[in-house]
């Protein structure tokens, strides 16, 4: 009983051998294209096999008007955003945005994207937020911007993926349970 895992190992190893020497025959084969013989080293063909998913970089997604568009949600509110390259003036529900957002704490979350890849000043950001305080306004004004900076410049996915800015926070405002004055808060209890 204790060789026969043994035994299973060796034949699995045997059979992974013969598929390897099998597939180094096929590439060292001659391959034809348009009627000339060529021969192809195994060293010039790629070790594993390459997907097409990967070898094909995304596309910036523009329209006709050079924005690209993307939505963004935190809390219970939502920011749809349009970016375009321009002096980075950025207006919410057609106000400046230090009108709007007045806490500079705010204007700071706003702005994180455009720190975290080195763009400040170059986008300008048009936007409508709707539901929710100004404090999930902002956050879903932030995400909005990160989703909408990948879609103009691709290549800015991996950083604003590593910052956590493309990841949307899903806590939300936890319920009223019956039996208690809020979520988790008791009544006020009387000994007499």
């Amino acid at each position: 009983m204790a060789d026969e895992p043994n035994v299973m190992q060796e034949a699995l190893q045997e059979a992974l051998q013969e598929s390897q020497k099998e597939k180094d025959e096929k590439q060292s084969k001659e391959s034809v294209t348009d009627g000339e013989a060529t021969v192809v080293s195994p060293e010039a063909l790629p070790s594993e096999p390459v997907s097409p998913v990967e070898s094909v970089s995304p596309q910036p997604q523009i329209d006709e008007h050079g924005r690209s568009y993307a939505t963004g949600k935190r809390k219970d509110a939502m920011a749809r955003v349009w970016i375009k390259p321009g002096g980075g003036r950025i207006q919410v529900n057609g106000r400046a945005v230090e009108v709007y957002f007045a806490r500079p704490v705010l204007r700071m979350i706003i702005n994180q994207p455009f720190d975290a890849v080195e763009r400040k000043g170059q986008y300008d950001v048009y936007c409508t937020v709707r539901g929710g305080g100004l404090s999930g306004q902002a956050g879903a004004l932030r995400h909005g911007i990160s989703k909408a900076l990948t879609l103009f410049e691709p290549g800015l996915r991996p950083l604003l993926k590593k910052g956590g800015f493309l990841t949307r926070d899903s806590r939300v405002v936890e319920r009223k349970k019956y039996g208690r004055r809020k979520a988790r808060r008791s009544f006020q209890f009387s000994k007499r």
